[in-house]
């Protein structure tokens, strides 16, 4: 449960899983990157347009080359806050976090291209539908790797 307490912390804001860890160090550092690249970034100015369904400008105010840092910024800082609670100790069970981040960042990328009947989902929704694939994917890779190690365990 602690461990699942960190991840909730965490994706609420990069950083608070580690201070409840009592990492302060590393847990303050998340914080001042998840600030300096959400700034830099402009990504609040997105979330608000694109909560508001300004979709095309919330597009138009982002800065892409900050904004692709957070993604594997955000998703390594809920990994690190759930290993250092207890979480994590099977196999391979950071491929779903690891995973996530690619695909959230590809999303990234392709927003202003992915039209989906009509809508465009944006720099936000549609890089948050990405997690879910992700996760599936980091799951099936590491179905495939522990089921690999197993058969050459018995070879």
């Amino acid at each position: 449960m602690k461990a699942v307490e960190r991840i909730f912390w965490s994706i609420a804001l990069p950083g608070f899983g580690q201070l409840l860890n009592k990492q302060y160090v590393k847990g303050l550092t998340f914080i001042f990157l998840e600030f300096l690249v959400n700034s830099c970034a402009n990504f609040n100015e997105a979330i608000m347009l694109s909560f508001l369904g300004e979709t095309q400008q919330a597009l138009g105010s982002i800065d892409y080359g900050w904004l692709m840092f957070y993604p594997c910024l955000y998703f390594f800082a809920m990994w690190d806050a759930f290993k250092e609670a207890g979480g994590g100790k099977a196999p391979y069970s950071f491929l779903p976090f690891a995973f996530s981040a690619y695909c959230v960042t590809v999303g990234l990328m392709v927003a202003p291209k992915a039209i989906f009947f009509g809508i465009t989902f944006g720099p936000v929704f549609f890089p948050m539908i990405c997690v879910i694939p992700g996760i599936l994917l980091g799951l099936l890779i590491r179905k495939i790797i522990l089921a690999i190690s197993k058969e050459d365990a018995l070879a």
